[in-house]
């Protein structure tokens, strides 16, 4: 019975992969075929990292802040390290940096109270998750490193933009997909 609670709890406590997943799968597999070490922050379930892995060769490391999603990842075959944001990894370590980040707009008073809220609260403006991440990747960053970062419209694509900016990178929107409450963009920073 210790087995099925334990895959039950993985199943609430992990984000699964949904169209920002799947978005962020196909570009990172058509603009990183080159790559051959490459990082995914915040891996959730593993499906963007386990993609990868399979169809560009590149040895691929998932990170996550959340044990269960660690668990998860590792279950599709995936190298998966428990990491908040970049932290642990050596400078320049990777080709590229592939994130998912949460970006939910979230009240101040809300609780980050369990893990799927972790998963998709990005602070009051929906970047605070972001704004960190951007202050540390490009530490990981090989030279000629890139960064594939899904964005939201709740969470201001010209604000991330900006911000990336500011951080020293270039950024150019790579694909987008529009749906009834947001549109997604996937944004490739690189110095």
């Amino acid at each position: 019975m210790g087995d099925l609670a334990d895959r039950r709890g993985l199943e609430t406590d992990v984000y699964e992969p949904a169209e920002d997943s799947r978005l962020l799968a196909s570009v990172a597999v058509s603009r990183l075929a080159d790559a051959r070490r490459v990082l995914e922050v915040g891996t959730g379930s593993g499906y963007v990292a386990e993609r990868m892995a399979e169809e560009t060769g590149a040895r691929v490391i998932a990170s996550d802040v959340n044990p269960h999603a660690c668990v998860s990842a590792r279950e599709r075959g995936v190298e998966a390290v428990r990491a908040d944001l970049v932290s642990p990894f050596a400078d320049g370590a990777f080709d590229a940096v592939v994130f998912n980040p949460p970006y939910l707009p979230t009240d101040p008073d809300n609780e980050w109270d369990d893990w799927m809220e972790r998963a998709l609260s990005g602070g009051e403006s929906g970047r605070e998750v972001i704004e960190a991440f951007l202050e540390r990747v490009g530490r990981v960053l090989t030279s000629d490193g890139r960064v594939l970062l899904l964005v939201s419209s709740l969470a201001g694509v010209s604000e991330v933009v900006e911000r990336a900016g500011e951080a020293g990178f270039s950024a150019v929107a790579r694909a987008d997909e529009s749906y009834p409450f947001e549109t997604l963009t996937v944004v490739e920073l690189f110095y």
